[in-house]
């Protein structure tokens, strides 16, 4: 009898990723010990939310993608209505009413979103003729543009444009006719505005900050200072694991989350910081070589928009660390604390294992 998996992989895992991934969480906690003021507890906490975030990877590897069908639309209406007892029974924190308590554990409902929205997006295609039409364009940015308002009213931005973004890359890499492109880009304009006008205050703030962050130095624009100092601090060597002054000192704040990446560049400099690029572009060359061998349109929707929406988590860390980006709230993946995020990454690596390794059978 044929076994049912390709015995390459052991356990339907890629090594080559698992490895990048066990070395970026390595590093993650090495940073974090730095960042939280060497708080045991702290990093016994990441430990386990990171042995959660493997866990749930490794079984969700296993699961042939066609099995994931029948449940993706169940998925999404699930997580619609946790979103909507979020801005009912929600808990407030920092301002923001993100989160569910259910006692043992509380968790964010918008994190889900990140997953099951592209899962939707290519279920709703993968049985369509490509390049979508007017009519399944609409359905399918109507699919994104739900949850999207629904965590913008929570409030949270960074999230919600982070939704937005992999529904539109599902859309993107469905072979969506230039035309469309082009119409879409004329209008980000009005978007834009759009945008501009249902923002809260602090959120104009952060983005007028951007531009000249010492109009308000201890202000608005205190965290990015900080931030821009610490980096600059770091110089090419560093200087030195524990040794950050300004996050021992505690100038910088979130200096365990969403700045975290400062912290990391202070201590190891330009020449840590090229390292981790490094494993962050050897993840995502990886992850693009597992989507470019699935096989299906819905295994190749899917992949190809996990890999990009990761970039997306990189790319505006760094920018708004370095000053080039709005402050959204975002955290570094997998070097940043958090519980949520992390397990919800990871799953998404769990998908596209399980694309790449059950690749044969999703052709038969």
């Amino acid at each position: 009898m044929q076994a049912n998996w390709d015995t390459n992989h052991f356990f339907h895992l890629d090594k080559p990723l698992l490895l990048g991934l066990m070395l970026l969480s390595s590093i993650g906690l090495v940073v974090l010990y730095s960042a939280g003021g060497e708080d045991i507890s702290l990093l016994v906490r990441q430990i386990q939310r990171i042995g959660m975030g493997f866990a749930i990877m490794i079984i969700l590897a296993q699961i042939r993608p066609q099995y994931f069908l029948d449940w993706i639309p169940w998925i999404y209406l699930s997580g619609i209505l946790l979103l909507i007892a979020v801005l009912i029974i929600g808990q407030s924190s920092h301002g923001s009413q993100r989160w569910l308590n259910l006692g043992l554990f509380r968790f964010q409902p918008s994190e889900i979103m990140k997953i099951s929205v592209p899962l939707t997006v290519c279920w709703y295609l993968a049985d369509k003729p490509l390049p979508p039409n007017i009519t399944r364009i609409t359905i399918a940015l109507l699919i994104t543009l739900v949850p999207v308002l629904l965590i913008a009213k929570q409030p949270d931005l960074g999230t919600a444009l982070l939704v937005a973004a992999s529904g539109i890359f599902v859309l993107f890499l469905s072979g969506l006719q230039w035309r469309w492109i082009i119409g879409f880009l004329s209008l980000l304009p009005v978007l834009l505005w759009s945008l501009w006008q249902v923002m809260h205050p602090y959120q104009r703030e952060r983005v007028l900050t951007l531009l000249n962050p010492e109009k308000d130095a201890l202000g608005a624009g205190y965290h990015i200072i900080q931030s821009k100092i610490a980096i600059g601090s770091g110089g090419l060597y560093g200087k030195g694991w524990l040794n950050g002054t300004q996050s021992h000192l505690e100038f910088l704040p979130e200096r365990s989350t969403d700045f975290i990446f400062a912290v990391y560049s202070e201590e190891f400099g330009l020449l840590g910081v090229l390292l981790l690029l490094g494993i962050y572009i050897f993840i995502l060359t990886r992850g693009m070589f597992l989507a470019a061998q699935a096989q299906g349109t819905f295994a190749r929707l899917l992949a190809s928009s996990l890999v990009m929406t990761f970039f997306v988590y990189i790319f505006v860390n760094m920018g708004m660390v370095a000053g080039i980006l709005p402050v959204v709230g975002l955290p570094l993946p997998l070097i940043s604390y958090g519980g949520t995020s992390l397990v919800t990454m990871m799953a998404s690596f769990g998908l596209l294992m399980a694309v790449h390794t059950h690749r044969r059978l999703l052709s038969s």
